[in-house]
């Protein structure tokens, strides 16, 4: 009986019978993480900026959506002006 092959398999094979892996890494060694694309930050921000708003008001939307498939709504060119004007200076 050679004594050095049993130790060189005895060095693979742990105790219990299991192999070991020379690349496994211990429990404690390894650590998790997590990284957050920019879709997924983008989204958080828009999710929070959301939350501040009025809720859609369903039936306003479906009036005008009506209006516009009619050719009736029409807005004046002076209110356009104006929410422009809020936008760029405010």
């Amino acid at each position: 009986m050679r004594i050095d092959s049993y130790m060189a398999v005895n060095q693979v094979y742990g105790p219990n019978g299991v192999k070991r892996s020379p690349y496994a890494q211990s429990a404690s060694s390894v650590r998790d993480s997590v990284e957050i694309s920019d879709f997924g930050n983008a989204y958080q921000v828009a999710k929070k900026a959301a939350q501040g708003q009025e809720p859609v008001r369903e039936d306003r939307v479906a009036e005008i959506k009506e209006q516009i498939a009619n050719g009736t709504y029409n807005i004046p060119m002076s209110a356009v002006a104006e929410k422009m004007a809020e936008k760029l200076f405010a």
